[in-house]
């Protein structure tokens, strides 16, 4: 704020003797109330010059906001679909070879008898589920042509995903003997007996693989676009289990327990498998989330670049209002420093004018941040139709304020010093 006339001094040398004796936390608050009242005396221009960081700060916290929402609805979408609890072991058939993915000739994988052992060396509570999706034709003693083309090799226990309206899964024992039983999901059923209600399978016949299985249960399918047959492990032969090595999930009772459980896992298939761990990969769901949260980041990252540029050109406009201030106010530094100010003194006057603005100015594109955000959910969902939300996080306003700092001390630092500089009695004499 330029002052004029016996009045102004009289305000400068009170300011200057008194400024001199006061603590240094009080010599700090004197100076941002100072620095709040020269920007309040020039309001406008002030907010003016200081738009483009007012613009940046906008759109880095509506882009931050969103990438954060974006991010947690990912998450939600990863949790719905997989289990976090979830540990899949699964077999690498394939090694890279000059970076070309080429089938080994020899490789370790389960068979029935190597699932129950691992299962049963977990020291922790969890339940252990094995697959094998196997290739082939599925087809009925009574009906020409294919029926159904998706045959699964199951252990005991089921998965709870698999629930039965008709009939019954087959036994411990007829897994263990290898009963020629089976059951099949209700779009095979309904192949099975046409017209008749889907209950009538039951007892009937598919044939696999040139063997007939009698069907004893019926599993609810979800819209399935195929047959399926779900039979015992133990029907599987070597040679079907190395052409199509099966997978093994492990589902920990808590989560806090996947990484020990994973250990666990890793140190028993060491013991006992040959080739030890080259032969499978071990894979849980935290994997798959901290792969997301890594594209997040990398994203946050370069959209916070790219807008960053408007932040600079903001930054450019609080030096300029700075370098105004210094010529307007070049009389009244000047008999600061015939008063005794010393040049830290000035220096720091500036320094803390230029904190405040640029503070100022984070704080107007904060609001206009948020502002803008909660007017663009509504489009998007309109859009999408994804129930989303921008997520407001600490460290998204912890940013803002480090970057007000930031452009504080950076695009002052020169005007303050070359207020710091003056000349006091070449500055004196412009009066």
């Amino acid at each position: 704020m330029a002052l004029a006339g016996g009045e102004g001094l009289a305000y400068l040398v009170e300011q200057s003797t008194d400024k001199d004796s006061l603590l240094p936390m009080k010599k700090i608050l004197v100076s941002f109330a100072t620095a709040f009242q020269n920007i309040r005396s020039r309001f406008f221009h002030t907010v003016l010059s200081i738009l483009g960081i007012v613009i940046g700060v906008a759109a880095l916290v509506a882009i931050l906001s969103l990438i954060d929402g974006m991010e947690q609805y990912a998450q939600e979408q990863i949790t719905k679909t997989t289990s976090l609890k979830a540990i899949l072991v699964q077999p690498s058939p394939y090694k890279s070879v000059n970076e070309v993915q080429v089938r080994k000739a020899d490789y370790a994988y389960f068979n029935y008898n190597s699932f129950t052992k691992m299962r049963s060396s977990l020291t922790l509570p969890a339940k252990a589920y094995l697959y094998s999706r196997q290739n082939g034709e599925i087809s009925t003693q009574t009906a020409t042509g294919k029926t159904g083309s998706i045959i699964t090799a199951l252990g005991l226990p089921l998965h709870p995903d698999l629930s039965l309206i008709h009939g019954r899964a087959f036994s411990e024992t007829e897994l263990k003997n290898g009963q020629p039983v089976a059951f099949v999901n209700q779009k095979l059923a309904r192949q099975l007996v046409g017209k008749q209600p889907e209950k009538a399978a039951l007892g009937k016949q598919v044939i696999y693989n040139g063997k007939a299985l009698t069907v004893i249960g019926i599993s609810a399918d979800k819209d399935a676009k195929a047959g399926q047959l779900l039979m015992p492990f133990t029907l599987l032969s070597d040679s079907a289990l190395k052409a199509t090595p099966p997978m093994a999930v492990i589902e920990a009772g808590n989560v806090e327990d996947v990484p020990a459980l994973k250990t666990e896992l890793e140190t028993w298939l060491k013991g006992n498998m040959k080739n030890q761990l080259a032969d499978f990969s071990i894979i849980t769901n935290e994997q798959r989330v901290d792969q997301a949260a890594k594209g997040f980041l990398l994203f946050r990252i370069i959209m916070g670049l790219i807008v960053g540029i408007s932040v600079l050109v903001g930054g450019i406009g609080v030096m300029n209002v700075l370098l105004i201030s210094v010529n307007e106010r070049t009389v009244e530094i000047g008999v600061r420093k015939a008063l005794g100010a010393k040049k830290r003194d000035i220096l720091w006057q500036f320094l803390s004018e230029s904190i405040t603005i640029s503070t100022f100015g984070s704080l107007l594109g904060l609001v206009l941040g948020l502002l803008s955000t909660m007017a663009f959910i509504p489009i998007v969902k309109a859009l999408t139709e994804v129930p989303f939300q921008a997520a407001y996080t600490w460290n998204t306003f912890i940013l803002i304020m480090v970057i007000a700092m930031l452009i504080g001390v950076i695009f002052g630092t020169y005007p303050a010093m070359r207020a710091a500089r003056l000349d006091p009695v070449e500055a004196i004499r412009r009066e």
